[in-house]
């Protein structure tokens, strides 16, 4: 049985006590075993699982998912330099992303990455003329908008005719035929991202069958590919979700590539690190409103963005040796917003003082953290078994105000 007062085999009182709070906190045991669950559910197809930076970019992070043998998939050219920095082999990363800069793709071919996925023809052009300009071949694989409904909430739907993101499903062959035809590009794949917390995958096999369609088509125009990305998009339990069937999908992706010589890709972020993160924060006061109560804590909406931004759903566990009676509250931060909380209606036993532990803040949590109302970003700390060890500093306001601080002076 867990014991939900522990991360692995460390109190979170005593990491509290040490590090202070907010306290962004992982298991690596946690991580560990999520990528274990991909290695095995697909190990007859043997993919290269390239691990979305975004989810969590902390190097402590990066460079445990390196020494397990991932790739990366990356959407920035800071994300790159992470990579770089945490130890990741370029060879297997992937650079995804609709805004791709000059210097981010001449960043990306000075390291040899594996591939660009690309989302529009400007961007292929882009790419061909800075090769050029360097002597060198760029990889590239076309990202496509299949047109299918992930059913997930709308902002982090990307394969919809309405969203951003990739190539539109009837353009594909004549943007296949356009690279095909600059000298300094090698087409080696085809890509998809459909969403993102999905935990019904079925949109996501109807996505790789359209995507073999073009696959056959683009054969008819001897143009052969070497891989298929089938992206990300697997979601985590936050509340009363489906699990996803991993199992499943894995068999449902092995029968339709059965007999086809085509690498997979994968790009899991949020279900490989979603579950292994934690946030801790101390409650400061309890306020009894006119409508409604509230467990007033020491982290916000700048801590973790999820609630306010997706009105998401993170349980909360108090994880102190609390008296107190239950009651229904909003759980809300500091920050000078209505929008900021992280749990609304919630039944709740707390008091001033008591620690509680929000589940499930792995992924999108401390990436997505800004210092709104001058905030400093709160500590991040890797437990390993009877071992914990900070990953990332607490930022101090000195810090925070030296750029300002060093501009202010010329005024």
């Amino acid at each position: 049985m867990t014991d939900y007062l522990k991360c692995e085999q460390i109190p979170y009182s005593a990491l509290a006590a040490e590090y202070g709070t907010p306290l962004y906190v992982y298991s690596q045991q946690e991580i560990t075993a999520a990528l274990n669950q991909y290695q095995q559910a697909f190990a007859s197809l043997q993919p290269l699982i390239c691990y979305a930076v975004k989810a969590n970019s902390n190097l402590s992070i990066l460079r445990h998912f390196a020494r397990l043998g991932c790739g990366f998939d990356i959407v920035s050219g800071g994300e790159l330099q992470r990579v770089i920095m945490a130890g990741g082999d370029t060879g297997k990363t992937i650079f995804s992303g609709v805004g791709k800069s000059s210097a981010e793709i001449e960043f990306a071919l000075n390291n040899n990455i594996r591939c660009f996925n690309v989302e529009s023809l400007p961007e292929l052009e882009r790419i061909n003329t800075i090769a050029d300009r360097l002597g060198k071949i760029a990889p590239i694989s076309l990202r496509i908008n299949p047109d299918v409904n992930a059913h997930t909430h709308p902002y982090i739907s990307t394969g919809l005719k309405a969203n951003k993101f990739g190539i539109a499903y009837h353009d594909v062959i004549k943007a296949y035929q356009l690279a095909a035809t600059l000298p300094h590009l090698k087409i080696t794949g085809i890509d998809c991202h459909i969403g993102s917390q999905l935990t019904d995958l079925s949109p996501l096999i109807e996505a790789l069958e359209r995507m073999l369609l073009l696959v056959d088509k683009l054969a008819e125009h001897n143009i052969e590919l070497e891989h298929i990305d089938l992206g990300g998009g697997v979601g985590i339990v936050y509340q009363n979700e489906n699990v996803p069937d991993l199992a499943a999908y894995a068999t449902a992706v092995a029968r339709l590539l059965s007999k086809r010589n085509l690498q997979l890709m994968l790009e899991p972020g949020r279900s490989l690190i979603g579950n292994a993160g934690g946030l801790l924060t101390t409650v400061e006061y309890i306020k009894q409103g006119e409508e409604k109560n509230f467990v007033i804590v020491d982290a916000a909406m700048n801590d973790l963005m999820r609630p306010s931004l997706y009105q998401a759903y993170h349980g909360i566990l108090n994880v102190s040796s609390t008296t107190a009676n239950e009651f229904v509250a909003d759980v809300v931060g500091p920050i000078c917003e209505t929008g900021d909380f992280l749990a609304k209606d919630r039944t709740i036993a707390a008091t001033a003082g008591d620690l509680l532990l929000i589940q499930n803040a792995g992924a999108y949590a401390f990436s997505m953290a800004s210092n709104y109302n001058t905030r400093c970003r709160a500590a991040e700390v890797l437990v390993n078994g009877t071992e914990h060890h900070l990953i990332r500093q607490r930022e101090n306001l000195p810090e925070l105000l030296a750029n300002e601080q060093n501009c202010l002076k010329a005024i």
